[in-house]
């Protein structure tokens, strides 16, 4: 789709603006779809597949980034740090698009061919990754290679070929759910309703909480360079002039982090999962450059000397680590 129709999408969703009556009806046989396709998964038209072990899906039910790999990658240690055996599946957004069936991710894979967010989650989770379109025999793929006890999906919350024990849904704070409405008219993938049919609500930097919802902050502290891993604070960067790249879901929520931190930032978005290459990263003022952790694993073989990335950690109260314990115990023994 032309990258300005979908930039005035995007601005109609999360603004006042309005939006022709003409894509209403459009909304409305989407969501029909939808209900029909969950309800054709509930009563058995479609089948759904049963793993042998604990499933817990990490998704949201709008339309681009909301915060989903940060918490996978803390789910993955926290569980680790509690005696399980995480695996984490993914789709493989942006990867070859011959890609035959599911296969394993490591640190050291082709972002080309597996898809940036999978080599990053291969990175920082500790865990084994797979990745595949088809869910639950990406997960099969998993458990036949790697001795897991738990799998950890992240995003899939509409793909409900593969049944799941704990469905955890993320929401980004400062946008929330737009205009309210499904696609096309808004950014729902689902109807708001969905909401009430999880287990766990994280909300992304919340600019308030309704009941039952948990808060989590992303935060990125040091500054770390492409070329020679050297780590700097994030405040060394205060007054200065970068250019900040992020092929991400929501730019701006970077770009934002960037700014309060006191960068000077002259802001270049691209499309999510944009295939990043040298000339993309040419700009006439010769300044550092700062990208997100999930683009850097794109651009370390032409990064220059001035090319600085931003891990993100994600910080969850006490309260949502009990209750995930909580569920996987009981979920999962009845």
């Amino acid at each position: 789709m032309n990258k300005k129709l979908i930039k005035w999408f995007e601005d109609a969703w999360y603004s006042e603006m309005y939006i022709s009556a003409w894509f209403m009806p459009l909304s409305m046989l989407y969501v029909d779809a939808v209900r029909l396709r969950r309800f054709a998964y509930r009563v058995g038209i479609k089948k759904k597949t049963k793993l042998p072990v604990p499933v817990i899906i990490v998704g949201n039910i709008t339309v681009g980034g909301t915060g989903k790999t940060p918490l996978v990658v803390w789910m993955a240690e926290f569980l680790r740090q509690q005696g399980y055996k995480p695996g984490v599946i993914s789709r493989g957004y942006a990867g070859a698009k011959d890609r035959s069936g599911p296969q394993l991710v490591t640190a050291e894979s082709d972002p080309a061919v597996v898809g940036d967010e999978p080599v990053l989650l291969a990175r920082r989770c500790g865990c084994p990754v797979a990745i595949g379109r088809d869910r639950p025999a990406a997960a099969k793929h998993l458990l036949a290679n790697h001795h897991c006890d738990v799998i950890i999906s992240d995003d899939g919350l509409q793909h409900y070929a593969l049944e799941r024990d704990i469905e955890i849904v993320v929401i980004d704070g400062q946008r929330r759910f737009g205009n309210g409405y499904c696609l096309p008219v808004g950014p729902l993938r689902e109807p708001p309703e969905r909401i009430k049919q999880v287990d766990l609500v994280v909300v992304n930097s919340p600019l308030e909480l309704l009941e039952g919802e948990v808060p989590m902050q992303c935060v990125g502290q040091q500054l770390v360079n492409l070329k020679t891993g050297e780590s700097r604070p994030l405040t060394e960067f205060k007054g200065v002039a970068v250019h900040a790249v992020a092929a991400i879901g929501n730019p701006k929520r970077f770009f934002n982090q960037l700014a309060g931190a006191g960068l000077v930032c002259e802001t270049h978005a691209f499309p999510d999962h944009h295939p990043l290459s040298a000339a993309d990263l040419q700009f006439k003022e010769q300044r550092p450059l700062v990208m997100t952790e999930k683009d850097a694993v794109k651009c370390a073989a032409f990064a220059a000397d001035d090319f600085w990335y931003l891990p993100i950690d994600a910080e969850l109260p006490e309260a949502f680590s009990q209750q995930l314990l909580k569920l996987l115990k009981t979920k999962t023994h009845g």
